[in-house]
């Protein structure tokens, strides 16, 4: 591993910038099989108190790690800024190319937050796509940086950050509109369970029963509520359904329905049950003719059960379905190079169930 490091308090964007370049140069002068890995900048805002959870989620992107990372803590009362700056990277022992790392660090005040945008635009590479995260939803910086950024990471599974399910969709509906690309870790933690109820439903066996669904149900972690919101979105979106408005039934669920192209109505419920990890539990989907198939979280992947009036029930399990919440921000990462046209249909669906 080659890493050289900077550091400066009382600095500048532009000594910062400055320093950047002098480390590179440094690098490649010393080892010329090193050169800068040039992908995509990832800007994170967050809270000076939660550093260390933050650093952590970031050590964990693991493959889909950042071209450079421009982590801005903001600490109250501050009205200097303080920076770090390192380059790091993993020399090749055959010859090859070797990929350089930037890591940038700036402590900064509340003060900052409305023009952050002069601090950061120095910073980054601008031939490259930019990422911006905020996960302690620092709103005012995240505005000041709208025009120089080409997507969002938000999630909106997050309660700390949003007053209820509605104010949530709101947010990342909100975001969407603008000139930006939303990615929503809500929606990601979803991405198991389309994929394997889309999976079921290939099969030409199952197939007619897509037009006679009359009852969701679908069984989440209580911080994830707007993943099972998203999901049954997801579903109305695809399928065609009229939307309806949820009620907030005991015990944290919510009860509703939505009305298919033919006019009938399909019930939907969500219930929060207990779960180790946030996300999904379970869904179930009833049709008619006594038709059931439930998916539900197990070791190792999902297990799938259907029933049909008059048949025993058929059992499998789905291996492989998810890298987990652990890699969810990677996962977040890597879709910000690709583009979801379903995200924005399921969303305007989902606000429809929780406005």
């Amino acid at each position: 591993m080659s890493e050289a490091r900077w550091a400066e308090s009382g600095t500048s964007p532009e000594r910062i910038e400055a320093a950047l370049r002098e480390l590179l140069r440094e690098r490649h002068a010393a080892d010329q099989s090193l050169v800068p890995a040039r992908v995509l900048n990832l800007i994170v805002i967050a809270d000076r108190e939660w550093r260390g959870e933050v650093v952590n989620r970031l050590e964990r992107l693991g493959e889909y790690h950042p071209s450079r990372t421009i982590l801005c803590t903001v600490e109250p009362g501050r009205t200097s800024l303080d920076a770090t700056a390192t380059v790091h990277g993993d020399s090749s022992a055959d010859g090859r190319v070797g990929v350089l790392r930037e890591t940038v660090e700036i402590e900064a005040g509340q003060e900052h937050m409305s023009r952050i945008d002069t601090i950061i635009d120095p910073v980054i590479v601008h031939e490259l796509p930019t990422v911006l995260w905020s996960p302690h939803s620092r709103d005012e910086a995240v505005e000041a940086l709208l025009g120089m950024v080409d997507v969002i990471l938000i999630d909106t599974d997050d309660p700390v950050n949003f007053d209820g399910p509605g104010a949530a969709l709101r947010r990342a509906a909100e975001l969407l509109e603008s000139d930006v690309y939303v990615v929503d870790l809500s929606w990601l933690r979803t991405v198991p369970w389309r994929e394997r109820l889309a999976g079921c439903f290939e099969n030409p066996g199952r197939r007619p029963a897509l037009e006679t669904l009359k009852r969701i149900y679908v069984r989440y972690n209580p911080a994830s509520v707007v993943s099972a919101i998203l999901l049954v979105g997801w579903l109305a979106s695809r399928l065609g359904w009229d939307p309806g408005t949820l009620d907030q039934a005991p015990g944290g669920a919510f009860v509703g329905s939505a009305r298919r192209a033919d006019g009938a109505h399909v019930s939907l419920e969500f219930s929060p049950v207990p779960l180790a990890t946030r996300g999904i539990a379970g869904v179930t989907v009833t049709g008619d003719a006594g038709f059931s198939l439930s998916l539900d979280r197990g070791p190792g992947g999902l297990a799938a059960r259907e029933q049909r009036a008059g048949a025993r029930p058929k059992q499998w399990r789905m291996f492989g379905t998810s890298r987990g919440e652990g890699g969810i921000l990677g996962d977040g990462v890597r879709q910000a190079l690709l583009r979801d046209g379903t995200y924005g249909p399921a969303l305007r669906a989902a606000r429809s169930f929780a406005p």
